[in-house]
């Protein structure tokens, strides 16, 4: 395995686990057991990954290598031992927008690994960044992302979108991943910390 895989495969690692502490957060707000908080943590680490692989037709990543599922399981443990403070809240949320940016770039990469076309290659980062959290919100029974006006699947949208463009234009892997994350998390950051959301629809209601 040369530098460069290595790297994918480790950061491939760090995002289901970040996104699996996720989705124990969501469960410890709702006050679930812990087999609730290994199984909330399981689909929202790997939910995202295994939409993407069915859809570009590559091996689902986690069947083979159950570490994944380990990874998620450990960070629920983790999550059920430590997280029963006030900062649960706040944590979910930075938590949940380093896996965004991270997966809106790996997720993107794969797919242009596998001979996808980049616009449809944005459209996966977007999917492996976003799917796992949606199944997460739903379980949980809060409110989904794609039914706010959150920036949330426009930073998604934004990561891709940088990496797969200078990947395109033929800078190295490194360069154009950590701009694609910088955007990402940059932009969701920001809407974070200075409430920026989504304009709504303005148009007049409809004549009878």
């Amino acid at each position: 395995m040369d530098a460069l895989s290595t790297a994918l495969y480790w950061l491939d690692y760090a995002a289901v686990a970040v996104f699996g502490a996720t989705g124990a957060l969501a469960a410890a707000r709702r006050r679930h057991d812990i087999i609730t908080f290994g199984f909330f943590a399981a689909i929202t680490g790997v939910g995202g990954g295994t939409l993407r692989d069915l859809l570009i037709g590559a091996p689902v990543f986690w069947v083979q290598r159950p570490g994944y599922i380990l990874v998620c399981l450990a960070a629920a443990g983790m999550v059920w031992m430590f997280g029963g403070r006030g900062w649960r809240f706040r944590a979910l949320l930075w938590l949940d927008a380093l896996g965004m940016a991270a997966y809106a770039v790996f997720g993107a990469a794969k797919a242009l690994s596998a001979g996808v076309h980049p616009i449809s290659a944005v459209v996966m980062g977007i999917l492996t960044a976003s799917f796992g959290g949606i199944i997460r919100d739903v379980l949980a029974e809060e409110p989904s992302i794609l039914l706010s006006r959150e920036i949330y699947i426009t930073a998604a949208l934004l990561g891709a979108a940088a990496f797969v463009a200078l990947s395109v234009l033929g800078v190295a892997f490194w360069p154009a991943g950590l701009a694609g994350f910088a955007a990402a998390f940059g932009l969701r950051a920001a809407a974070l910390k200075l409430g920026w959301s989504m304009p709504a629809f303005m148009g007049g209601k409809t004549q009878a």
